[in-house]
C-alpha cells in the first residue's frame, strides 16, 4: 500500500491552476463538464483512502470489534504509517461525512423551502412572477430533473425592457435545461470531501453561468442585449431570498461574465490541442483523475490481500 494511499488525498491540488485554465481557456459547457467529473473522481477516490486508513488505524484501537488478526505486528509491518496516518484519519474522516451530510442536507431543504413557497401558485407555468419589491430572478429545478421554474420578481422586470427579459428569461431556462444545479452540488460535495478541491468549485460556479450567458446569447440572438440584462439585473439585485438552482448557486463575477459577452464567442471545440493552455489544462485534470484512481484502487487491493490473509476463516 505505501506512498500510494496518500496519493489521492493530495492530487487534488493540481486542480488549482487546472481551475485557473480551464475557466479562461475553455468553453464553458467543457469546461463544467471537465472539471465536474474531475472533481468527483478526485473527491471519490481520496475519501476512499482515507477510508482505508481509517481501517487500519481502527485496527489498532484497543476494544474494536475488528478481527484480532488485523492488529498483528505483521499486518502493521506490511502496511506502513498505520499508527500515525491511521489513526488520525479517523477524525478526519468523521468530519468528511459530517460536511457532506449537511451540504446533502442543506441542499434538500433548499428545494423543499422553495417548492412550498411556490406551491400556491395556479398552474404549472414555467415562469412564476411574483409581486415582490425586491429584485432577484432564480431558476428552481424540478423533483428528480423534471421541469422547473423560472422565479423572478416584479421589481426586477420592472427594471429591464423587452429584450433584456427576454434575455433573462433564457438564461434561466438554460440552467434548467442543461441541469446545472447537478453540476454545481456534485463540486460542493467535492469541496467538502477534500478541501484542495475548492477551487474547482469556484470556477465551476462561475462556468455555469457563463454556459447559461451563451446560451441566452444563442437564444435572444444578441450578445449585447445579454450583457446589458446582466449588468442591470448585477445592480439592482439584492439577492433572491431563497438561495437558487441547488442551493449552491452564486451570480459569479459580472464584470468578466460581461466583457466575455462583448467579446467573441468561445470555440466549441471537445478537445482542445494538446499544445496550448486549454489542452493542458484538459490532460493535466485526466492525468491527474487517472493517477488518483489507480493509486485509490493499488491501496484497495492491497489492503484488502493483506488482511484476507491475516483474518480467519
Amino acid at each position: 500500500m505505501g506512498v500510494f494511499v496518500f496519493l489521492p488525498l493530495v492530487l487534488p491540488l493540481t486542480a488549482w491552476p487546472i481551475a485557473h485554465l480551464a475557466e479562461r481557456r475553455l468553453h464553458p459547457r467543457v469546461a463544467t463538464l471537465m472539471l465536474a467529473a474531475t472533481a468527483g473522481v478526485l473527491a471519490v477516490c481520496s475519501s476512499l483512502c482515507l477510508g482505508l486508513l481509517v481501517v487500519v488505524g481502527t485496527a489498532q484501537l484497543p476494544g474494536n470489534p475488528l478481527p484480532d488478526g488485523w492488529s498483528d505486528p505483521e499486518v502493521r509491518e506490511a502496511l506502513p504509517y498505520d499508527e500515525v496516518a491511521g489513526t488520525a484519519s479517523i477524525p478526519a474522516l468523521a468530519a468528511v461525512l459530517v460536511a457532506v451530510g449537511r451540504t446533502l442536507w442543506r441542499h434538500h431543504r433548499t428545494r423543499r423551502r422553495a417548492g412550498r413557497a411556490l406551491d400556491g401558485l395556479s398552474g404549472a407555468a414555467s415562469v412564476a412572477v411574483l409581486p415582490d419589491p425586491a429584485p432577484y430572478a432564480y431558476a428552481l429545478p424540478g423533483r428528480w430533473g423534471r421541469g422547473g421554474r423560472v422565479v423572478v420578481s416584479t421589481a426586477l422586470l420592472s427594471g429591464l425592457d423587452g429584450p433584456e427579459r427576454r434575455a433573462l428569461f433564457a438564461h434561466e431556462r438554460a440552467h434548467l435545461a442543461a441541469r446545472h444545479h447537478r453540476y454545481l452540488l456534485a463540486v460542493h460535495l467535492a469541496a467538502r470531501a477534500n478541501p484542495f478541491l475548492r477551487p474547482l468549485r469556484t470556477a465551476v460556479v462561475y462556468t455555469v453561468e457563463r454556459w447559461a450567458d451563451e446560451a441566452a446569447a444563442r437564444a435572444v440572438g444578441s450578445r449585447r442585449t445579454v450583457a446589458r440584462a446582466i449588468g442591470k439585473a448585477a445592480l439592482v439585485s439584492r439577492g433572491a431570498p431563497t438561495s437558487t438552482l441547488a442551493g449552491f448557486a452564486e451570480p459569479g463575477p459580472v464584470p468578466r461574465r460581461v466583457a466575455a459577452l462583448l467579446g467573441p464567442a468561445p470555440a466549441v471545440r471537445a478537445w482542445p490541442p494538446v499544445f496550448t493552455a486549454a489542452g493542458l489544462a484538459v490532460w493535466t485534470a485526466v492525468a491527474g483523475a487517472a493517477v488518483s484512481a489507480l493509486s485509490s484502487a493499488n491501496s484497495a487491493v492491497t489492503l484488502f490481500l493483506v488482511l484476507r490473509a491475516t483474518t480467519p476463516l
